[in-house]
């Protein structure tokens, strides 16, 4: 029955997908995590550039986002990132996009977290000499951290189906191999779909349950 299956990489095409999803996410976090302190910056600068960010990011479609990172950004521009074959410009500016995108919501989610840590600690480090960097990295964001350990978790669950849309680019990941089969196995689009279908709940379910696991583990009583 799955007989067609044996003329396409499967394994490559998810693998692609994983890299896509771990390289964004790392992304994200670390620019979601800035964005975060730029929403709760004592300096007015900040808090509009953060919060102008998300609100447009947010509310734009991540197709746009990664078309505009092809076309604007290599196509027009020239900015190539790390070079190389353009398969590996396209994967570099498919995970700009992603992480990109997905930053913004990292940001609010984070944010949230942050508002679950009483004034009164902040307070208290500030009386004690520390300043903003300070009170954010060591008594605020580890916190924050724990708190939203399950909004994260479907963050990323999410951030993995959007690697599909990184096909509209041309990079080899599931959805594009998934496309090629469609074409080539129109007798059997219902075995495709329930194949690649498989393969996302495979990547997707157990990073679900290791983190909503670990959410319980590090949850915050208050």
């Amino acid at each position: 029955m799955f007989d067609f299956l044996e003329g396409y990489d499967l394994l490559a095409a998810f693998w692609v997908t994983v890299k896509l999803t771990v390289f964004s996410a790392i992304g994200s976090l670390i620019w979601g995590t800035l964005l975060a302190a730029m929403r709760v910056s004592p300096v007015p600068v900040m808090r509009a550039f953060g919060t102008a960010y998300v609100n447009i990011v947010r509310n734009t479609p991540l197709t746009i986002v990664i078309v505009f990172a092809s076309l604007g950004l290599y196509q027009t521009l020239g900015i190539s990132l790390l070079g190389g074959t353009l398969d590996d410009i396209n994967f570099q500016l498919a995970v700009l996009a992603l992480a990109a995108y997905t930053a913004s919501f990292v940001c609010e989610a984070l944010r949230s977290g942050i508002n679950t840590v009483p004034v009164g600690q902040a307070e208290a480090a500030r009386a004690l000499g520390l300043n903003f960097r300070q009170v954010l990295t060591l008594v605020v964001l580890p916190q924050a951290f724990r708190a939203v350990v399950a909004p994260l978790a479907n963050v990323l669950i999410a951030l993995t189906k959007n690697t599909t849309v990184a096909a509209a680019i041309g990079v080899a990941e599931a959805a594009t191999l998934m496309k090629d089969m469609i074409e080539n196995e129109s007798d059997a689009i219902f075995l495709v779909f329930s194949v690649f279908a498989f393969g996302f709940v495979v990547l997707t379910l157990p990073t679900g349950l290791l983190l909503g696991w670990l959410s319980k583990r590090v949850a915050v009583k208050r």
